[in-house]
């Protein structure tokens, strides 16, 4: 089954391949499932194509994929633009929710180990 272009995968229930979508996650599934009065346990390729397209039709009324991530890269370009500390935080590429830094933030910041040292330059050997 395609929805906007993308596969959704046949061997798992409904309810979790509708969460491939980027927007859509457990709680909007299974309100759009009920929407559809379909079975949340049904996999995807025994659905029929009336039930297909009803969910099509549900699932075009919500703002997925690339609107969604348009959106949201707007807000956050929004956000730079007007030099707020959130914007600040994103073009640093650190956490921008008073999250600590002296510490962890690994996922923001990668690996990168940013020690002070001690300061001395090395002496040349003789």
């Amino acid at each position: 089954m395609r929805i906007i272009g993308i596969t959704l995968p046949e061997e798992k229930r409904i309810e979790i391949g509708l969460t491939v979508l980027y927007g859509i996650g457990r709680s909007l599934a299974h309100k759009i499932l009920d929407e559809a009065k379909v079975e949340h346990g049904i996999k995807p390729k025994d659905l029929s194509v009336d039930q297909e397209n009803v969910i099509r039709k549900i699932i075009e009324e919500y703002k997925i994929e690339g609107d969604l991530k348009r959106d949201v890269a707007g807000n956050i370009k929004r956000l730079k633009d007007i030099k707020t500390y959130r914007g600040s935080r994103h073009q640093r590429g650190l956490p921008s929710r008073g999250q600590r830094t002296k510490t962890n933030s690994r996922t923001r910041r990668g690996n990168v180990r940013h020690t002070a040292g001690t300061g001395r330059k090395s002496a040349d050997k003789k």
